[in-house]
């Protein structure tokens, strides 16, 4: 579905990527898993053509490199940035709805608005609250909730345990688990023990550049792994 290949990214004349090459397949959830600063969100705003970079990505076989972000809607592809990033003063109605205004996804608001809510039945007695009100789960789960808005073919998740407790972090991992039955998604995630256990395969990103990769259970089991991010 997605072919990443020798992706080289740049922040001005500042190189933050490194020779990176990996591909999705349909139906999968790939996690890019390391340290903070490690260069996993970089690999993502690349992908998505946020920031400067080298390389080939391809979607479906398209060739998207030169795609500019604003274009990723309508394309089929959903990023779902790390920080949130919610509109406070506006309804969580109102976040989800900007979510839809994209050609794929406009004509079918109604019905992706009732399968955001079943994903997240919290968020359905908050739809008149503002998003500035809601606690930083659900302000989360919102982001997310928009992303699917756009009705996304892939979704990319960047870092949806920050900054949530543990009790909501484990809520919306079992979510994102049932987002995959219809849903393509690149997780991107510091919480390594959570992204691994769920993840059909992965990659773990140490400046910049991949070190290691192979299915969830393999990389779990992996001595370096559980060394260095399981503290095993």
């Amino acid at each position: 579905m997605l072919q990443v290949a020798d992706l080289n990214s740049f922040y001005g004349k500042v190189q933050a990527v490194w020779d990176v090459s990996f591909d999705v397949r349909q139906g999968e959830i790939l996690t890019i898993v390391g340290a903070n600063g490690a260069g996993k969100t970089t690999i993502l705003k690349s992908v998505v053509g946020l920031i400067d970079k080298r390389g080939s990505v391809r979607f479906d076989g398209q060739d998207i490199s030169d795609t500019p972000g604003h274009r990723m809607a309508e394309l089929g592809i959903s990023y779902v940035p790390e920080g949130r990033q919610v509109f406070p003063e506006m309804t969580v109605t109102e976040n989800l709805v900007v979510g839809s205004y994209n050609k794929r996804a406009k004509p079918h608001r109604e019905e992706t608005l009732a399968y955001v809510l079943d994903t997240f039945p919290s968020l359905k007695n908050r739809l008149g609250n503002l998003a500035g009100s809601l606690s930083g789960g659900e302000q989360q789960m919102l982001a997310i909730g928009r992303g699917l808005m756009a009705r996304p073919r892939l979704l990319l998740l960047d870092e949806p345990s920050l900054g949530i407790s543990p009790i909501l972090t484990t809520e919306i991992f079992k979510r994102i688990e049932d987002i995959k039955q219809s849903i393509t998604i690149v997780l991107v995630e510091q919480h390594v023990q959570h992204a691994l256990s769920i993840c059909d395969r992965g990659y773990v990103v140490e400046s910049g550049r991949i070190l290691l990769s192979g299915t969830g259970e393999e990389l779990r089991s992996n001595p370096r792994i559980q060394e260095v991010y399981l503290g095993l």
